[in-house]
């Protein structure tokens, strides 16, 4: 059997836009001139690859099992067949997903799709939510680049700290903490507090250094993201303690304040991540540099 390379992009943007019409768009070509690539995809593999649910195209359980092989494979040939190839951001359509931490999203989001559309009018950004568990979706190829404060350990995976932010407390306006000369260890831990997590977790590091000066806190809920967290302090006497970073563009429109922290921690790094594949990908390359930029001038302060 002889294979045809046309079918492989065809089968990845068909994965990627879950449509024949997206795929179609992505590839330029007519919708007609898709639907017959499927149609022969389909002969090729034995497999519908997308079924139409409703109004929409669900993948089969065989297009999902082979959508992360068949995104490498053609990134793979691509490199192959043009490994010098210039970049020519004017004419460059290509699809990227982001998973940052939802502060640095709403911080320097904005700054880097700016960036992006000036630069390169043909690149989209998908800003995907964190997971709830540690998924490999960087070395799977469905996430392009991760920010957030953790480093990974894997090492095919790299890591480049872009910058970092101290923690702060966030109280209404009105707050009795507001009223005190000096937010003190013992007034922040006779406090009520409410704590982000994305997994749901009542305690964090700030416990772990209360307990070192024989103090503890009352957590009485969490929250996912960090915007959520500020509006229960926003209509309550709860205590948010939050990146510095996060709370610039948040607490004024708010109407909230911001205290410093009465204890010893240091400042939460920022990191950038991507799958070492993309190393010599010039299109990466371009982006990484663009999102290094807007989060180093959006939150972080290296």
């Amino acid at each position: 059997m002889q294979l045809d390379l046309n079918l492989l992009a065809a089968l990845d943007a068909l994965l990627e836009e879950g449509s024949v019409a997206g795929a179609a768009a992505r590839l330029h070509v007519t919708a007609p001139a898709m639907s017959r690539s499927l149609g022969r995809i389909r002969r090729t593999t034995g497999d519908q690859i997308l079924v139409r649910t409703g109004r929409r195209m669900t993948p089969t359980p065989y297009a999902i099992a082979v959508r992360e092989q068949v995104h490498e494979l053609l990134h793979q040939v691509q490199g192959v067949l043009a490994p010098s190839r210039e970049l020519d951001l004017a004419t460059l359509e290509r699809t990227f997903a982001l998973r940052w931490h939802d502060s640095l999203v709403a911080l320097s989001g904005p700054s880097l799709l700016s960036a992006v559309r000036e630069e390169a009018p043909g690149v989209r950004l998908r800003f995907v939510a964190e997971s709830s568990v540690d998924t490999p979706e960087l070395r799977r190829g469905e996430v392009d680049l991760e920010a957030n404060a953790t480093r990974p350990s894997a090492p095919d995976i790299r890591a480049e700290k872009v910058g970092e932010t101290r923690l702060v407390i966030v109280v209404r306006q009105g707050h009795p903490l507001t009223r005190v000369r000096t937010v003190t260890a013992k007034r922040y831990a006779a406090a009520e507090h409410v704590t982000v997590s994305r997994r749901g977790n009542l305690s964090n590091v700030l416990d772990d250094a209360l307990a070192r000066l024989g103090l503890t806190r009352r957590v009485v809920a969490t929250a996912p993201t960090e915007a959520a967290a500020l509006e229960f302090a926003r209509g309550s006497d709860l205590l948010v303690s939050v990146p510095e970073a996060t709370t610039r563009s948040a607490v004024a429109d708010l109407g909230l304040v911001v205290l410093p922290l009465p204890l010893e921690l240091p400042s939460a790094p920022i990191y950038l991540s991507w799958h070492q594949r993309y190393d010599t990908d010039h299109a990466h390359a371009w982006l990484r540099g663009l999102a290094r930029t807007a989060l180093t001038m959006g939150g972080a302060s290296s």
